[in-house]
């Protein structure tokens, strides 16, 4: 479990084909306090650290992940959202990201401003009903907070302070990000379908 509260950034530094499956190796300021077998999250995705040496951790995506988050994508150089997983004698300043992304998005428009930037995401229609105006959305891993939303669409807001600390600085329109949407919001969805005998 996770916060969206991005410790660091991360770089890939080298990918390798496996089957089906792609491992990369990511160089980070925090791969030296890493431990084989945990949990961090990579702009979003939960995966699990398989090996530690020189400054880097290994990671490795399964075509599963690979269909369903902007991995794929993933080159060498590419920046990645770091946050390791919550520890229960902390404060959750962010909101509970689980590091399971349910779709990608398009950044359709990238909006700076003085002092801020406010990017807009298209998002598949099925997950209208998990975005609502001032909720929280992970959004490469990172805790933000929905305006303007549409049935298609919604916008965030970037202090600086989280521009120069992710890789939202490198965002522009017509890039794919993973999008997890707030797991209570998808509880609150589904009892309300059973209720309705809609499932």
């Amino acid at each position: 479990m996770f916060t969206g509260i991005i410790e660091c950034i991360g770089i890939v530094e080298a990918i390798e084909n496996k089957g089906s499956n792609v491992t990369f190796w990511v160089s980070s300021p925090i791969a030296a306090e890493l431990k084989i077998d945990q949990s961090v999250s990579h702009s979003g995705v939960c995966l699990t650290v398989e090996a530690i040496k020189d400054g880097l951790h290994e990671v490795t995506a399964i075509d599963e992940t690979l269909k369903k988050t902007n991995l794929g994508s993933w080159a060498i150089g590419t920046l990645v959202n770091l946050e390791r997983c919550m520890q229960m004698n902390g404060r959750l300043d962010g909101h509970i990201v689980q590091g399971h992304v349910d779709a990608t998005a398009t950044c359709i428009k990238k909006l700076v401003l003085e002092g801020s930037w406010e990017y807009t995401f298209q998002f598949p229609r099925s997950f209208a009903h998990l975005v609502i105006e001032k909720g929280s959305v992970s959004v490469n891993g990172t805790s933000l907070t929905c305006f303007n939303v549409t049935d298609t669409t919604f916008t965030v807001a970037i202090i600086p302070y989280t521009f120069q600390h992710t890789n939202m600085k490198e965002l522009e329109a017509g890039h794919l990000v993973n999008i997890e949407f707030d797991i209570i919001g998808k509880y609150i969805s589904r009892m309300a379908s059973l209720k309705k005998g809609e499932l």
